[in-house]
């Protein structure tokens, strides 16, 4: 298929992401034609590593594709985030070297088939986010393994805000393992299909930057959401006269109330539990969210009818309900995620 592109290159394989007028926007098919082709690498003696880049200047990849899953309300399409959950704890496991070429924007479903293998490279355009409690979503594709193991309580303040970091933040809390300019990427393709060892290639060219955020606004950051309830945070946030805590304020104050809450009870949950659990976790939670309304509300207002004025339900932070958030992670009736091995 066109939206996603598979080669050998001398003993790599190499994968890109095709779908440039969407931004790279995971759809189903792409998620099952990657998982089948890293099932055939995996046994291939001949391939030694597995990189995925893009062919976009814009995006490495910025999601999956809501939308689609948006106009299938009332039957939600529950098999594209089993498919989906499955390829991430296959990348997470990838017995072969797995690097991930990032410049651009990286969001969602993007993060899912980048920053769970084993070498992650940020160029210097990468624009990071997890922006799920804007649309009435929670933080999947993993966010509940990955968030709690940032640094400091930077993916709290990730998760529950939606912020957006640019490559110096995101090599500081943890993301990343190298950070090299986009245009040696295709030098590192080069040498990587020659044969060179990975890390040795990445130690070599990775040039080392500073984080954006200022010293005293990772402290503030770390104690602010250090707290245990989304109440607290919130109180904290409001106390500070601080630059960082009004415009952290103002980023929280219009997402979902609900996601937020849920998104905070994840990470808390992450913390500590294997890849497999958390994503069997996930994919409760996303069995619950779709049934709820703030994810369609959310969609609307951001990709439907655009006018950014979701009326979320509750629609305060102080009117969520304890028990119905920890509903969402109850065990499934129906069908729970397995994986091959089990």
């Amino acid at each position: 298929m066109d939206d996603i592109l598979f080669e050998q290159r001398g003993c790599i394989g190499l994968i890109t992401l095709n779908r440039v007028k969407a931004l790279n926007a995971l759809s189903r098919p792409m998620v099952n034609a990657m998982a089948a082709q890293l099932d055939l690498w995996r046994t291939d003696d001949s391939i030694k590593a597995v990189v995925v880049t893009s062919a976009s200047e814009k995006a490495f990849c910025a999601g999956g594709d809501i939308r689609a899953v948006y106009e299938t309300r009332g039957n939600p399409l529950y098999d594209f985030f089993y498919d989906e959950y499955r390829l991430n704890q296959a990348i997470h496991s990838y017995p072969k070297p797995y690097i991930a070429l990032i410049n651009g924007i990286v969001m969602g479903g993007g993060v899912g088939i980048s920053m769970h293998g084993r070498f992650v490279v940020l160029g210097e355009n990468t624009l990071y986010a997890m922006p799920e409690v804007g649309i009435g979503f929670f933080p999947d594709v993993g966010g509940s393994y990955l968030l709690p193991r940032m640094t400091g309580r930077s993916g709290y303040y990730c998760g529950m805000t939606g912020a957006r970091l640019k490559q110096g933040d995101c090599f500081a809390f943890g993301l990343a393992t190298h950070t090299i300019p986009g245009e040696q990427f295709d030098g590192i393709i080069d040498r990587l299909a020659a044969g060179e060892d990975p890390q040795t290639v990445l130690d070599g060219m990775h040039q080392p930057i500073a984080p954006e955020s200022t010293p005293e606004s990772i402290d503030e950051m770390n104690r602010i959401f250090g707290h245990d309830t989304v109440l607290d945070v919130l109180a904290g946030l409001k106390a500070s006269d601080s630059d960082f805590a009004t415009k952290t304020l103002a980023q929280i104050s219009d997402k979902s109330p609900t996601s937020v809450h849920l998104t905070l009870e994840e990470i808390k949950r992450g913390d500590g539990q294997s890849f497999e659990d958390c994503m069997r976790m996930e994919y409760r939670m996303v069995k619950r969210i779709l049934m709820d309304d703030d994810f369609y509300e959310g969609v609307r207002a951001t990709l439907v009818d655009k006018d950014r004025n979701p009326h979320w339900n509750p629609d305060s932070f102080d009117k969520v309900d304890a028990a119905r958030i920890e509903a969402h992670f109850e065990p499934l009736a129906d069908q729970e995620l397995t994986f091959d091995s089990q």
